[in-house]
């Protein structure tokens, strides 16, 4: 049996990034668009499914980058791909952009068994979630909303041996102290996302396309004015 031919979205950030993968080629496209998601994703779909030299039906599943990341582009992705995968009939299959984060750092740091996940959340807090290192870089703890003291104490409770994405520069204070491998560069693109739709996909984990939804971990996209004077004064 052929390997499924996978189509993934990620608008969890500024960029945007598709990628298509068939066989063990994967073939990604990345801009940095700011606001304009919805105006760029499309056409860099149809630009990469031409660069296969695939069709749009013979896509086997459709992912997207589920968060956490921004609503507004978590919405984004999320909605374009149920309208591609109801279009053609085809499951959807949600991957977590920390899980996609820390792929990426163990194609990078292949020997480290495990790994904290953490970005800049804005209003000083940060998304993290631990994952193993394993075929399916399986989730040890589930993403949550830290302030960024809390980091290190995660990554000695939990055992863990390095640390990946923009957290480790945005917060770089509470790392001083802390003897861990650190990968910076780190980033969950579109990529990682196909790779682990497959197999996600493989074992039976892809959904329809009506039932598929982002992860969005704050329940609040702002702070009151009172909120933010007082988070000044602290």
């Amino acid at each position: 049996m052929a390997a499924p031919v996978i189509l993934a979205i990620d608008t969890a950030t500024e960029l945007c990034s598709v990628a298509v993968l068939c066989g063990e080629r994967a073939i990604a496209r990345t801009e940095n668009v700011g606001q304009k998601h919805s105006d760029r994703v499309l056409p860099l779909v149809d630009a990469l499914l031409a660069e296969a030299g695939r069709r749009m039906g013979e896509v086997d599943a459709f992912a997207f980058g589920a968060g956490p990341g921004s609503f507004t582009g978590l919405r984004i992705a999320c909605g374009v791909v149920q309208g591609l995968a109801y279009a053609c009939g085809r499951p959807v299959v949600a991957v977590g952009n920390l899980r996609a984060l820390a792929a990426n750092a163990f194609a990078d740091r292949p020997r480290a068994p495990s790994a904290l996940a953490a970005i800049d959340a804005r209003m000083h807090e940060a998304y993290c979630g631990v994952y193993r290192n394993d075929d399916a870089v399986t989730e040890v703890r589930a993403p949550a909303l830290e302030a960024p003291a809390a980091l290190p104490e995660i990554v000695r409770e939990s055992g863990i041996a390095l640390v990946a994405g923009d957290a480790l520069t945005v917060f770089a204070e509470v790392w001083a102290d802390l003897a861990v491998d650190r990968c910076p560069a780190a980033r969950a693109g579109a990529a990682e996302i196909a790779r682990l739709a497959r197999i996600d996909f493989l074992r039976g984990r892809a959904v329809r396309a009506a039932e598929a939804m982002p992860v969005y971990v704050r329940d609040r996209v702002a702070l009151t004015i009172d909120e933010r004077r007082s988070r000044v004064s602290a």
